[in-house]
């Protein structure tokens, strides 16, 4: 790949990398919202050295051009016919620019049911028990999945029993007959490491699989005499259901 060529890939993938951060909350989709001052600033700095790469490669054209017989030998053969073989480098290395195509055409979606579905470990703890705040004493209560595993499991108090509240996030089916999860991603830091925060919703009908709904209903507190092998999900007695557009923000 000559100069020119690597300076125009370097270009265009800051322009991508701007497009997706900076002009779009598409970088949404792969890491968390403190991320986007450094994907600017590494748009910003990926497009300025392209553009100085190429008005400096075709300022090094333009002065070769200009001085013929630089670049033959004392036969008066390019060194190209010397050597056999041009010196633009292989046109497989244009192939380095079909993830900024991708960007800019089908820039990939969010994590969806697909993940959600190969991943069963459970999240880590984020609060330590009984450390969760009162709710509030009217109507639903917006709140996070992650919360409300963590206050289904964890909080001694049983604050969720008899509260209704309202979770957000897309729809995974469940094995089980009856039920589906309504799910959320979570990010650490970025899409490779997401893992699935689901809800088990009882008594409404499922939506179609990755619809984004809000999910209001009541805490089904559940007992075990043994702790059953793999990973239980909370389970909510679903009241009320309504589809909404995905949020700009799909991971929690």
């Amino acid at each position: 790949m000559n100069r020119v060529t690597q300076n125009l890939v370097l270009t265009l993938l800051g322009c991508a990398v701007l497009r997706i951060s900076a002009f779009s909350t598409t970088y949404l989709n792969y890491v968390k919202p403190g991320f986007q001052p450094f994907l600017i600033g590494a748009g910003t700095a990926l497009v300025i050295l392209g553009v100085i790469g190429l008005f400096h490669a075709a300022r090094t054209t333009k002065d070769t051009k200009g001085r013929p017989g630089e670049n033959s030998n004392e036969h008066g053969r390019s060194d190209e016919n010397v050597h056999g073989h041009p010196h633009g480098g292989p046109r497989v290395a244009w192939l380095l620019c079909l993830p900024v195509f991708a960007i800019f055409l089908i820039a990939p979606p969010a994590l969806g049911s697909f993940a959600a579905s190969r991943d069963d470990t459970p999240p880590p703890l984020d609060q330590p028990l009984s450390a969760f705040p009162p709710l509030a004493d009217d109507g639903p209560v917006d709140m996070p999945i992650g919360e409300f595993i963590g206050r289904a499991w964890d909080d001694d108090r049983r604050s969720l029993t008899g509260r209704e509240v309202r979770l957000t996030g897309f729809v995974v089916p469940a094995k089980k007959k009856g039920q589906w999860y309504v799910t959320r991603m979570q990010i650490a830091c970025c899409a490779a490491d997401a893992f699935p925060l689901k809800v088990a919703v009882r008594g409404l009908q499922a939506p179609p699989t990755d619809t984004w709904v809000e999910v209001t209903g009541t805490w089904i507190p559940q007992t075990f005499k043994k702790m059953p092998a793999g990973v239980v999900y909370p389970q909510l007695t679903g009241k009320g259901l309504a589809r909404i557009e995905p949020p700009d923000e799909p991971y929690e």
